[in-house]
Formats: structure tokens, sequence, C-alpha cells
């Protein structure tokens, strides 16, 4: 498992030199919803296409 620092100095590594720290900001928070997202489908915390639909229905309906 990696570190939270070693992610950070992953992120840094791929962006441009003169990012500003909104930019880095920005790629720290992309990732975090990433992982999240894929834990998420690891711990079966996924809906089917039915299932948004659905939710969706209901918003695009009014």
């Amino acid at each position: 498992m990696k570190t939270a620092k070693k992610e950070v100095r992953k992120i840094l590594d791929q962006i441009p030199d003169d990012a500003s720290l909104e930019d880095i900001q920005y790629h720290i928070y992309v990732c975090q919803k990433i992982e999240r997202g894929l834990q998420d489908i690891d711990d079966g915390r996924v809906l089917s296409q039915k299932q948004v639909e659905k939710r969706m229905s209901r918003w695009i309906g009014k």
C-alpha cells in the first residue's frame, strides 16, 4: 500500500513545475475521488444501469 506522501510525490512528478497550489490541490482531489470510486467497486457499492436510470428519471422528468 502506498503512503499518502508517496502518492503526492507521484502527482507532483507528473504535473508541470509551474503548477499553482490550486492545480496541485485539484490533482490530489481527483486522485482521491478515483481511489474512492475504485474502492466502492471493490466493496460492491455500485448501482446497476437500471437503478441509475430510475434515479435520473426523477430529476429529468421534473
